[in-house]
């Protein structure tokens, strides 16, 4: 059958869509010849008898794979306009341009029949409906799938061979190069890259951090060599501010060991939140890793000091909750931080702070306690200044017969590191010295007569000679600012130092940091057990040396104190006391009760201030106005007034009116005065609520309701006569409103 009898009106009424993929970018650059041939489909689609209008091209997707449908928008259009019906046919230089993956390929198959459209490659054209043609686009289809999985298994086998020779060329991080032979790596020619790489390696050996590395870059002002492009081949450098990411990059990556890998990463597919199928790149461990030769080559450090360094790096990692670990020591005063470990449960101790200026130390268990009074109690929990002390002396006490060499190595080592950044720098003036003439090179080659080049030559070199300058003045600050060897008279100051080693420890000079970074030298880890039920409390300590060998120290420790606290019914008769009468007094009447303070003290007025400042109590203020009528008993007061005794007692607890009572038991006595009498009236003013509607009308309980009568914050009288008589309260202030 033809190719012209299986297109039929109803499929040149509809677009014809011609689809053009290269599967990646170098190809598109290389392929001219490809991809002019799938653009050439234009003229065949005409050919078939559609118009030059009705023919468009989907060329979204170059550069990318067909191995899967994600990221090809270009091929989810063109499949949603097949679903549509919008079709007539579809034309691609091969099958395999629109999918190498069955699963999208029979997609798209299943749509072109059902809305009845064609497919056509270079061989032929094919309709979805029919038996045959849908059997050889099946073929094709699986041909092209099984075509990707035998080149790319081809492609991998070689490149898995050569990596496994260490001959294959990746990219290498700055400070090496691909030398000419096969698999060799050299250092990189410029000796300023190879200097600050190296110099980053001897910081971490005496400071063992990658942050302090990357700190004491910054403060040395040193510029870090960045290789922008030509990362398997160039060697051109951009010097840069450094980074921690850097430094971290440049101590963990094995190719400065001298070792050559591949494989240490593996990408998988993962559904992503919104349901798209996406490649992740996942770290191996070093197990893991498909090819590891070591001794490839010269390395800045050695395969074992390598491992070391990992091994460092992977302690300073603060470590995850009841898992071991050290982590970089920090600037606080806790000494054991990172070292002191659980006697009971055996996990490491967390490290905590008090006092006023949070500057005492302390250990506490992070593990599961008990449940004491419905409040969780930690099995462990000690202050650590005797502990620190106790562990410092011991630890003196064994480094005192080193002492002097240690001294003499840390003068050493202060040399040393000023000389790296110094010889950093110099080499630093030279390469701006090398700018800056080649700048003047250029600019005098140029012809006179050319301003438009010799201008921007003649700025060129101008900010050449001004970094040189700047680069030449910082040499010179820093080399002013190099501190000189040791003299005879220092090295006997030393000597002096190193039989009181104790001074050293102590001076304002040696930090906190400093003093634990000479522990966590020595010792591996120090055990606390606490005895605080025995008749001598105390902690016993065991230090672990590095090496093996062990020390015992006990601790004396303070027995627990009960706590302290004061009853809540006390509490809560000095705050209504408090309403009425001075600290002196309610001392008075606390003592005449028979209470004690929680020391089991009697009261006075400076203890009673002191509860009522804790508890936030108000104190008593003394009225101006003299105070007016006579103290009567309950019974009186109430006859005076028209009330029951039980209203007038069931107001002195709630502490609407202010009593005075000598001893307990005996009768309250009343001071009856004219603001007493306002408080009871036959007939409430008008507007005024009951307690119920009062509650409704501000919305609050009852309860709060009445504590604002008792604090003067709402007026309130009680009515002693009639159907109504009661509590009646001020009604709220009506509010002004624009409706």
């Amino acid at each position: 059958m033809s190719e012209n009898s299986k297109v039929t009106a109803s499929h040149r009424q509809r677009a014809a869509i011609v689809y053009v993929r290269q599967s990646t970018l170098l190809q598109q650059m290389r392929n001219k010849e490809s991809t002019a041939r799938q653009y050439d489909l234009v003229q065949r689609a005409v050919a078939l008898g559609w118009s030059g209008t009705q023919v468009s091209v989907v060329d979204e997707d170059q550069g990318i794979s067909g191995a899967s449908a994600a990221g090809r928008s270009g091929f989810a259009d063109l499949a949603a306009q097949v679903g549509l019906g919008q079709v007539g046919i579809i034309l691609a230089l091969e099958v395999s341009r629109l999918a190498r993956n069955n699963a999208d390929w029979y997609r798209l198959l299943d749509l072109a029949a059902m809305t009845d459209t064609l497919v056509a490659d270079a061989d032929g054209v094919y309709h979805p409906r029919r038996f045959d043609d849908r059997l050889v686009l099946g073929m094709k289809g699986t041909m092209a799938e099984a075509e990707l999985h035998i080149l790319r298994a081809r492609l991998d086998g070689g490149v898995r061979n050569k990596a496994a020779r260490g001959e294959l060329r990746r990219g290498l991080p700055v400070g090496l190069v691909w030398g000419e032979a096969d698999g060799e790596i050299l250092f990189h020619p410029d000796e300023a890259v190879v200097g600050v790489i190296r110099a980053v390696f001897e910081r971490f050996t005496e400071c063992g951090s990658a942050r302090a590395v990357w700190l004491w870059l910054r403060e040395q002002g040193l510029k870090w060599p960045l290789q922008p492009t030509g990362y398997v081949n160039g060697t051109e450098i951009v010097w840069v501010e450094p980074t921690y990411h850097a430094v971290h990059n440049t101590l963990t990556h094995p190719a400065y060991a001298g070792a050559y890998v591949y494989g240490r990463t593996r990408f998988e597919r993962r559904l992503g939140k919104d349901g798209q199928v996406r490649n992740h790149r996942r770290v191996l461990p070093r197990d893991q890793w498909q090819v590891l030769i070591e001794d490839h080559h010269e390395g800045f450090i050695t395969w074992e000091e390598y491992l070391a360094n990992q091994d460092k790096i992977a302690s300073n990692t603060r470590p995850r909750r009841h898992e071991p670990g050290t982590g970089a020591v920090r600037e606080g005063c806790a000494l054991l931080q990172g070292l002191a470990v659980c006697g009971t449960c055996g996990r490491k101790l967390a490290v905590f702070y008090q006092g006023p200026a949070k500057a005492t130390p302390g250990y506490y268990c992070t593990g599961s306690g008990q449940l004491v009074d419905g409040r969780g109690t930690r099995h462990l929990h000690i202050g650590g200044q005797a502990i620190d002390a106790a562990v410092a002396t011991a630890f003196l006490a064994a480094l005192t017969p080193a002492a002097l060499d240690a001294c003499l190595k840390a003068a050493d080592q202060l040399e040393a590191s000023h000389d790296a950044a110094l010889a950093q720098h110099r080499r630093e003036v030279e390469r701006a010295r090398y700018d800056a003439t080649r700048a003047e090179r250029r600019y005098r080659a140029v012809d006179p007569d050319n301003r438009l080049v010799a201008r921007g030559l003649e700025a060129d070199w101008e900010k050449a000679l001004t970094a040189l300058a700047a680069a030449e003045a910082e040499l010179s600050r820093r080399e002013r600012r190099r501190p000189t060897a040791l003299t005879a008279a220092e090295h006997a100051t030393v000597l002096a130092l190193a039989d009181d080693l104790g001074a050293v420890w102590s001076a304002e000079t040696t930090t906190d940091k400093d003093r634990k970074q000479l522990l966590h030298t020595l010792i591996e880890d120090v055990t606390l057990n606490l005895h605080r039920d025995a008749p001598d409390p105390r902690a016993e300590v065991l230090m672990r040396w590095k090496g093996g060998a062990t020390s015992h120290l006990v601790v004396p420790i303070r027995r627990p104190q009960p706590k302290i606290r004061t009853s809540e019914d006390t509490i809560d008769l000095i705050r209504r006391l408090a309403v009425h009468y001075p600290d002196a007094q309610i001392a008075g009447i606390l003592n005449r009760q028979g209470r004690r303070t929680a020391r089991g003290l009697s009261y006075t007025a400076s203890r009673v201030q002191s509860l009522r400042h804790h508890w936030n109590i108000p104190c008593h203020t003394k009225s101006d106005k003299p105070q007016e009528g006579e103290l009567v008993t309950v019974a009186q007061a109430a006859a005076e007034l028209g009330l029951a005794p039980s209203t007038l007692h069931r107001w002195l607890g709630d502490g609407f009116i202010a009593g005075e009572q000598d001893t307990p038991g005996a009768p309250w006595r009343i001071r009856l005065n004219d603001d007493l009498r306002n408080l009871f009236v036959d007939t409430a003013p008008d507007g005024w609520l009951a307690t119920l509607e009062a509650t409704l009308a501000y919305g609050v309980s009852r309860q709060t309701l009445l504590q604002r009568v008792k604090r003067g914050e709402l007026k309130a009288v009680h009515v002693r006569t009639g159907r109504r008589k009661g509590l009646r309260i001020e009604p709220p202030t009506p509010q002004n409103s624009l409706f």
